[in-house]
């Protein structure tokens, strides 16, 4: 199965470092506007354009075996004038409490269920950003000490962990941080595999479906699908515990695991703030995967009548990182300064170094985890499919050409980029 981040700048990711900041410097020479951030001097004057949409550094397209993750940075401009991901000094982009309004979760409780992240490689930083990122919005600390935070590697122990990786440091700090701000008291495990082989994620969801307490375990990565898929559901098919899986950003295409129907594939919506009564809008993201599996059998509870196997979305939640959430991640290549910012900024190094402003299917795959969690009802994906009115029916937006089909636009009731809707409390699952 085609489900690839690899760490450090040698070899092949150099290279691909190195095109991706040789493009950024020639759109920036030739697009920058007026203004753009001249602190670093005549040398440095190469900051990002403002509303650059750059992926992840593990969102490169994986090699056969593979996963890559689904999230995106958005170049916002800080406080301190830098543009993330940048360091900027406040937070950019939705917070908890933005989250839990729109999806109408603010009386809700989680009772100290866990949450399970599944991911590759390991984040240094990932306690340490977690709980910045909780005490910045008035969240209780959660870590080892207090019994909120555990960290594992594939085998459920706690050492030794993989190798760092901070492509994948950025997906984990995002994970955390949509989870937390979704479930505040929900106990969260991380688990890292050794690599971004479906191989050692299959391990790594069979540790987190094996933990003590966990009730739902979310995975924001994927990849193209091939004959191999099917053999490998059986990783998400636990007693007890349900699997969220984002469902893509490069719009149209089904991807697995999202296509499995043992997990509750996530599209991604563009969420913005109103003054109809619920105070919110959304439309479908333009990158919300979405699509017609060509080997997952259709599950009978699915009923849409243009794709004669499984159909993704089911559900769906903010992933346009246009419209997106605030993340603190410190984890990367070139340490903390004002020129590491603006490799950062130029693909010339990894990771990043603060707040930033992110999106993607990865945001909405934990926090839709996390409304499992905060339902405490062992639901499933058959589940939402019983419950559809208890949902918001997002009703505009395409994420391709598919001609005209549900499967990549936008429509009352079922379609591909947004499934059934996005959460209006915890009812429908």
């Amino acid at each position: 199965m085609p489900i690839t981040a690899s760490g450090g700048l040698s070899g092949r990711r150099r290279a691909t470092a190195l095109a991706a900041g040789a493009v950024l410097v020639g759109a920036i020479v030739v697009g920058a506007p007026a203004g753009a951030d001249s602190s670093l001097g005549p040398i440095l004057n190469l900051a990002p354009v403002a509303g650059l949409i750059t992926g992840f550094g593990c969102a490169a397209t994986p090699a056969v075996g593979h996963a890559a993750c689904s999230g995106k940075f958005r170049a916002v401009r800080g406080a301190n004038g830098h543009l993330s991901p940048m360091l900027v000094t406040s937070a950019t982009g939705y917070g908890p409490a933005d989250i839990r309004a729109a999806y109408k979760l603010t009386a809700k409780s989680g009772s100290g269920r866990t949450i399970a992240i599944v991911d590759a490689y390991d984040d240094p930083n990932a306690q340490a950003d977690l709980n910045l990122y909780r005490s910045h919005f008035g969240l209780p600390a959660c870590t080892t000490a207090n019994g909120c935070f555990h960290k594992v590697n594939q085998h459920r122990a706690a050492a030794p962990l993989p190798a760092a990786d901070p492509g994948w440091a950025e997906e984990i700090s995002l994970d955390l941080d949509m989870a937390s701000a979704t479930c505040p008291d929900c106990h969260i495990l991380l688990v890292e595999a050794d690599s971004a082989t479906d191989t050692d994620l299959m391990a790594a969801e069979d540790a987190a479906s094996t933990s003590a307490g966990v009730v739902a375990v979310s995975n924001s990565y994927g990849g193209s699908e091939d004959a191999s898929i099917t053999g490998l559901d059986k990783h998400f098919q636990h007693p007890g515990i349900v699997y969220t899986a984002s469902s893509g950003d490069s719009g149209y295409g089904a991807q697995w695991p999202a296509s499995s129907a043992s997990v509750t594939a996530v599209g991604g919506t563009t969420l913005t703030k109103a003054s109809n009564s619920r105070g919110w809008s959304e439309t479908a993201w333009d990158g919300s995967g979405s699509g017609c599996s060509a080997f997952e059998a259709k599950p009978s509870w699915q009923h849409d009548r243009g794709c004669a196997k499984r159909a993704e979305a089911d559900v769906s939640a903010v992933a346009d990182p246009n419209t997106g959430v605030a993340v603190y991640d410190t984890y990367n290549t070139c340490g903390t300064s004002s020129l590491c910012d603006t490799l950062i900024s130029l693909g010339l190094a990894q990771g990043a170094d603060g707040w930033v402003q992110a999106g993607g299917t990865s945001a909405s795959s934990p926090i839709i985890a996390a409304v499992y969690a905060l339902a405490g009802n062992h639901g499933s994906a058959k589940t939402v499919y019983s419950h559809p009115t208890l949902l918001f029916d997002v009703k505009s937006g395409s994420n391709g050409s598919c001609g005209g089909s549900y499967l990549c636009t936008a429509t009352t009731g079922y379609d591909g980029p947004t499934g059934l809707g996005t959460p209006n409390g915890t009812g429908a699952f």
